[in-house]
């Protein structure tokens, strides 16, 4: 066999693992291979000739893997130490893991964490040979019910497949929805400390190139996550079977979706209330989050709850106030960074706020993105009950509104705030379901492909972690935009263009982790969505369109 890796050619006469190649050419810190364009396992035997690249800590793909490994262990740990308990994984704060205990028989206590800790840490000092294997529904069913793991058998029911692959590991044997590193002695890092309700879990990140960023305790999102959760368990839908139990027939599909729907209305009358409250002093509201969140039609239905209260707020466009492209800030391959706060007017967007915080009348710019410059656009003047909305990226960048004091703004960041799961170990990414929304808003309303926005989200994750997360805690208030039953929706709107997307493509492997979650949702109609929903701005039919 000729395998080509980093254009050298090594020839083989019999078949080899991944894990045996790496040592062989002394390739280090290798968590995972790209092997003609599909993402493998280091266990994974090549048998014909392949061109592969090695994936280490500064590759996503590599470190979800690492990630789906050390949940693996951690769980195993809780297992080895407390039979009884069940553990649940949830995405949480500051980039990090909380595990919180379904049921434990005592009280959960920086001791018991410790022990935890040292378990797994002894689990990963041992190198314990982690082993796939595949076997029938059947058996994987009645295997899961001895085991009393009563939610990995209820998502089995869903699948499409007569088989499913599981991991085994010292005669402990689970399933992560993903791929696994060979062995525990692969896990270098982690950190492990109690974090009420339960325990948090840090691991390296790709975006940190393989390093554990340090962690950041975040109250407002801390709580929006725990409300994520509760609402889960009060509407029993936080795990994919309970919502597939919901869009099982028309009549309770009805009732979900208006469920998810009156608690964004229950948000925004909470929000309402605050900023009403505080009308004698909020001249700007500020709307940020990261793409997909729904600030559009969050921005219109804010304007519309605060109508109803007698306040008549104008919404004015950040983007008008682009400089022209030449002047813009350049990225490094010469072309205009139109992310960067630089490429807006800022000393213009702040004498025009602050102008007509004053009463005085403003001509506002127009921004001709045919051209890529700014025209004459309208002329307003605000009388006392007329707070501005802006959104966008830099909205919360104190340095887009140094003109206007702190206590004249009121600051809100949205973002879907998911508390889903495939099963207890297994929680479904935020950012997974942001790139879901776009696909399909870029499908419908941009005539982009999958492949072209998957293109371009590692650009837009870049400008994320930039210019907003590290104003998020700029924020007064939390919006969650998440609706529990956006899955069972987006799903019909998607496939389509994932199963489209070729194998040699290098978005392949994003799409076949997407799809491989998806074919567990029951399908929920378009029809049941309301006009004003925030889901509309990604499928279509909305009202502020």
């Amino acid at each position: 066999m000729k395998i080509q890796i980093n254009d050298k050619t090594y020839t083989y006469d019999q078949p080899i693992t991944l894990k045996e190649i790496a040592n062989e050419i002394k390739e280090e810190d290798c968590l995972a291979a790209k092997v003609n364009g599909r993402l493998r396992e280091l266990s994974y035997i090549i048998t014909k000739d392949s061109t592969l690249s090695f994936l280490k800590y500064n590759h996503p793909d590599a470190i979800r893997i690492y990630e789906s490994t050390l949940r693996y262990v951690i769980a195993k740990a809780v297992k080895n130490l407390y039979p009884k308990a069940k553990v649940r994984f949830n995405y949480s704060i500051s980039r990090s893991i909380l595990g919180v205990f379904e049921s434990f028989d005592g009280v959960l206590n920086a001791s018991v964490v410790e022990q935890i800790k040292k378990e797994v840490q002894r689990i990963i000092d041992k190198d314990i040979k982690i082993d796939r294997k595949r076997i029938s529904i059947g058996a994987a069913t009645k295997m899961y019910t001895d085991f009393g793991m009563l939610d990995k058998v209820a998502i089995l029911k869903y699948r499409d497949e007569d088989y499913v692959n599981l991991y085994e590991c010292d005669g402990y044997i689970n399933y992560m929805f993903g791929y696994m590193l060979p062995s525990t002695g692969y896990l270098k890092s982690f950190k492990l400390f109690l974090y009420h309700p339960g325990f948090i879990i840090q691991y390296p990140r790709a975006e940190f190139n393989g390093q554990i960023p340090p962690f950041s305790d975040e109250p407002r999102f801390g709580m929006a996550l725990k409300e994520a959760a509760k609402w889960g368990r009060v509407i029993h839908g936080n795990t994919i079977p309970l919502i597939n139990e919901y869009a099982k027939d028309f009549a309770s599909s009805v009732d979900f979706v208006n469920m998810c729907e009156t608690k964004h209305s229950h948000m925004l009358y909470e929000l309402g209330t605050q900023i009403q409250n505080n009308m004698e002093t909020i001249r700007l509201i500020a709307i940020a989050g990261p793409s997909s969140s729904g600030k559009t039609t969050f921005s219109n239905r804010l304007r519309i709850e605060l109508m109803s209260r007698g306040i008549m707020p104008v919404m004015i466009s950040i983007d008008d106030y682009y400089l022209n492209k030449k002047f813009a800030p350049k990225n490094e391959d010469g072309s205009p960074d139109l992310e960067h706060v630089d490429a807006l007017d800022v000393e213009q967007f702040n004498s025009d706020m602050l102008s007509l915080i004053q009463g005085q009348e403003v001509v506002l710019p127009k921004f001709n993105f045919q051209t890529g410059t700014r025209e004459k656009g309208k002329t307003i003047r605000l009388s006392d009950n007329t707070p501005i909305i802006i959104e966008g990226i830099h909205a919360l960048n104190e340095k887009l509104t140094k003109s206007i004091p702190k206590h004249q703004k009121f600051n809100i960041y949205i973002s879907p705030q998911t508390q889903l799961h495939i099963d207890n170990h297994n929680p479904i990414s935020i950012t997974e379901l942001r790139l879901l929304r776009r696909i399909v808003r870029d499908q419908k309303y941009r005539n982009s492909s999958a492949i072209d926005t998957m293109g371009m989200w590692p650009s837009v994750r870049r400008g994320e972690f930039k210019w907003i997360y590290p104003t998020q805690k700029e924020a007064n208030f939390v919006f969650n935009s998440e609706l529990t039953y956006e899955f069972a929706v987006l799903k019909k709107h998607a496939v389509a263009q994932l199963k489209a997307i070729p194998s040699d493509s290098e978005h392949f492997i994003t799409a076949n982790r997407i799809l491989k979650f998806l074919k567990y949702f029951r399908d929920i109609d378009d029809e049941i969505v309301p006009c004003n929903s925030l889901l509309r701005e990604f499928i279509g039919g909305s009202s502020f369109h």
